[in-house]
C-alpha cells in the first residue's frame, strides 16, 4: 500500500511539473511591423529582429530570438533598413517566454511577410 501510494504522489508531481514547464514556452502566432531593434528602434546594442503589435490601442514589443529564421528575414524582407513609418509587415510562428520584462519570441516557422 506504501508503494502504491508513493507512486501516485510521484506521478501527481511530475505532472504538475510539466505544466509548469510547458507554460514557459507558449506557442504563439503574430502579426505586426518589423523592424531592427538597434537600427530602427534604438533598443539594442546589435541588430535584432522585432515585431511591434498593436492591440487594443498598447504596442507591445516581440525581440525575436536569433536562429535559423533570423539571418534570412533581418536581410532577405528588409527588416534592418525599415523606418518607424514606413515598417514591414510581418507574420511570426514561435515560443514566447517573458525574460527581464521583454517578451522574447523564438520563431519556430520561417517568417512571413504580410501584404
Amino acid at each position: 500500500m506504501r508503494k502504491l501510494l508513493m507512486l501516485a504522489v510521484c506521478g501527481v508531481l511530475t505532472m504538475g511539473l510539466g505544466a509548469v514547464l510547458a507554460d514557459e514556452g507558449k506557442k504563439v502566432t503574430i502579426e505586426g511591423d518589423g523592424l531592427c531593434a538597434k537600427c530602427a528602434l534604438g533598443e539594442a546594442k546589435e541588430c535584432q529582429n522585432a515585431v511591434v503589435v498593436e492591440k487594443d490601442g498598447k504596442k507591445t514589443t516581440y525581440y525575436l530570438e536569433k536562429n535559423e529564421f533570423f539571418k534570412d528575414a533581418h536581410t532577405t524582407l528588409g527588416l534592418c533598413g525599415a523606418k518607424k513609418d514606413s515598417p514591414v509587415k510581418v507574420k511570426v510562428v514561435g515560443t514566447c517566454v517573458e525574460k527581464d520584462g521583454k517578451h522574447i519570441l523564438t520563431p519556430t516557422e520561417k517568417i512571413a511577410k504580410v501584404d
